[in-house]
């Protein structure tokens, strides 16, 4: 389990199961999302595509998009149970699952030429309102970690808010913070601005 904090927790998360998304536990997904697709109807597919193509499939079509993928059988994240409910998300795959990252100056790679096979990326969180700040989202990111090592991952990146501080609203965090990513063990590779930073975390052999 995860030992750090989330800025604001003051509760740590207990009773919690954290599974893979599969088709089976789809419906949970589908209730945590609610109607608007997580935030704005992206249905968590932000890095799959481009901002056209986000824009001009809207809700429903990202929700199939992201639904197929989950069909395929391939990692797309896990997600943090509490009895049948969904309480929380979180985005963990292998980088190159994520063309739009190399689109981005923030998200982009620190070395072009690395081979990024084996990296893999904790690009998003979503914890359902109501169950915010009782660190979900810190359990979260200790199972995608662990998550990636069990499918072979060398390294973990992750791209998240530097807050210093600020209290944040949760719409604004939900790359994570830079905080919660040290207190994981990540290392800050670059910071890519002044409020976003690049982090990763080496897995042993």
């Amino acid at each position: 389990m995860w030992c750090g904090r989330w800025p604001g927790d003051d509760v740590v998360a207990t009773a919690l199961e954290i599974v893979e998304l599969t088709d089976r536990n789809w419906p949970a997904l589908e209730d945590l999302f609610g109607p608007n697709g997580a935030v704005a109807g992206c249905w968590c597919t932000w890095f799959w595509q481009t901002n056209r193509e986000l824009y001009a499939n809207g809700s429903a079509g990202n929700r199939k998009l992201l639904h197929e993928r989950v069909c395929t059988g391939v990692p797309v994240g896990l997600l943090a149970m509490s009895g049948q409910t969904a309480v929380g998300w979180v985005s963990v795959a292998p980088r190159p699952s994520y063309p739009g990252l190399d689109r981005s100056k923030i998200t982009r790679s620190a070395d072009p030429d690395e081979d990024v096979a084996d990296v893999w990326s904790v690009t998003c969180f979503y914890v359902r309102a109501g169950r915010r700040r009782k660190g979900i989202a810190g359990e979260l990111l200790s199972a995608a970690v662990a998550f990636a090592a069990r499918h072979g991952a060398v390294a973990v990146e992750g791209y998240p808010k530097i807050t210093e501080g600020v209290r944040r609203s949760a719409g604004e965090l939900y790359h994570g913070t830079l905080t919660a990513f040290l207190a994981a063990g990540f290392q800050v590779v670059e910071q890519r601005s002044p409020t976003r930073a690049l982090v990763r975390l080496p897995l042993a052999g």
